[in-house]
């Protein structure tokens, strides 16, 4: 999911996330949907958490009715994504209509603008913040406060509940140690001449959230900063210069086939290439560059006008409760309750000491200093890589 991330302020949950935790599909021709009318549809579309519905057991009874979710955007190789999708399912008698696994944040505006009034119409999003504010300042979402919302800290979520975050991770460098002699280590390694034709990013940082904050990690890396992400551009117009990056996205795919062998990416998707693919020949690491650690979460987001609108919102419930939240730690995320988690004894321990390790403790970008990156990356960016 190459989606577009940029990530609000969250200084003041910067330590806690030392320790343990720490971003175009259009409707051609889709057949309109049934008017939602009035009665348990309307009440629903309206909902702002599950005491709107009379409490979590009527919830599910109007999901169920309902009898499924349509998602967009979520590979079953991303933070887990494909257990997450097969746990709901079970747990509940919904099917999720599950498409365009690969499609960006961009792609999911996209479908929810181009399908206003339709039954194919997203009834989720999952969305880098810069498209969950801007989704947001539209009106696309509708406010709902999830049964752990008083636990998800304010630096995380929109005050107004039309999106908050849920998981995260770091960005890493990710190496075929059977492809490569000597796996590199920082950014500064990734410019050495025997990396030539090697280095990947996980798709265009103008529509990659990881991709994005590749290129943030790599400004950090190169003496500028969350206000200044110019010498990341910079330093990927001499990787490309020098022949070392290469414009081919990297995927699981291109992984396995040894494409690229060395991949920018979240230490949660590098680190679950070492488990998918040991027994294909792939010797996978994962190392978060000590020169230029940045981190980000994935926002949650239900649709103003989601054609399943009570699945929409057990859906949210589901993802912010213990189980959802493990099965995120499972593929390697962090998820954004993990801290209370830890303190209460939910998180499966078994995944939180398997989570990458991490020197230090990370900062974020304010809201301003994402948008001013946000443009310095669109100026810029084709100019120097072309």
């Amino acid at each position: 999911m190459g989606d577009t991330v940029f990530r609000p302020s969250a200084r003041s949950a910067a330590a806690v996330l030392g320790v343990a935790v720490l971003s175009a599909v259009t409707a051609c021709g889709a057949a309109p949907a049934e008017s939602a009318g009035t009665g348990d549809a309307a009440k629903a579309s309206t909902a702002e958490s599950v005491k709107d519905f009379g409490g979590m057991k009527d919830l599910v009874a109007a999901a169920e009715k309902e009898g499924k979710l349509n998602v967009i955007a979520l590979p079953p190789d991303w933070a887990n994504y494909g257990e997450v999708i097969k746990a709901f399912e079970a747990k509940y008698k919904i099917k999720i209509n599950s498409e365009n696994p690969d499609a960006s944040s961009s792609d999911e505006i996209a479908a929810v603008k181009a399908r206003k009034g339709q039954k194919r119409a997203p009834d989720v999003l999952d969305l880098g913040i810069a498209f969950a504010r801007s989704g947001a300042q539209e009106g696309l979402f509708a406010p709902y406060r999830v049964t752990a919302w008083d636990k998800i800290a304010d630096t995380q979520k929109d005050p107004e509940a039309r999106w908050y975050n849920d998981y995260g991770g770091y960005v890493s460098i990710g190496c075929d140690a059977k492809r490569i002699k000597t796996c590199p280590e920082t950014f500064a390694d990734l410019l050495k001449p025997e990396y030539k034709g090697k280095v990947a990013l996980n798709g265009n940082p103008t529509k990659s959230g990881s991709a994005f904050a590749g290129v943030y990690a790599a400004a950090l890396a190169n003496g500028g900063s969350f206000g200044d992400m110019k010498p990341g551009i910079d330093f990927f117009g001499k990787l490309k210069k020098s022949g070392n990056f290469i414009p081919v996205e990297s995927t699981p795919a291109t992984v396995e086939k040894g494409e690229t062998p060395i991949s920018i990416d979240w230490d949660y998707l590098n680190a679950g290439y070492a488990d998918q693919f040991k027994d294909k020949g792939v010797d996978w690491r994962t190392t978060v560059p000590s020169d230029g650690v940045f981190a980000q979460y994935y926002s949650q987001a239900v649709n103003k006008e989601a054609p399943n609108p009570a699945a929409a919102r057990l859906w949210m419930e589901f993802l912010y409760s213990a189980e959802g939240q493990n099965l995120w730690l499972k593929g390697y995320a962090r998820p954004v309750l993990l801290p209370q988690m830890i303190e209460d004894g939910t998180a499966d321990k078994t995944f939180v000491e398997k989570l990458p390790q991490v020197e230090g403790t990370p900062e974020f970008p304010s809201s301003e200093e994402n948008d001013k990156a946000q443009k310095t990356l669109a100026d810029n960016w084709d100019k120097a890589v072309s």
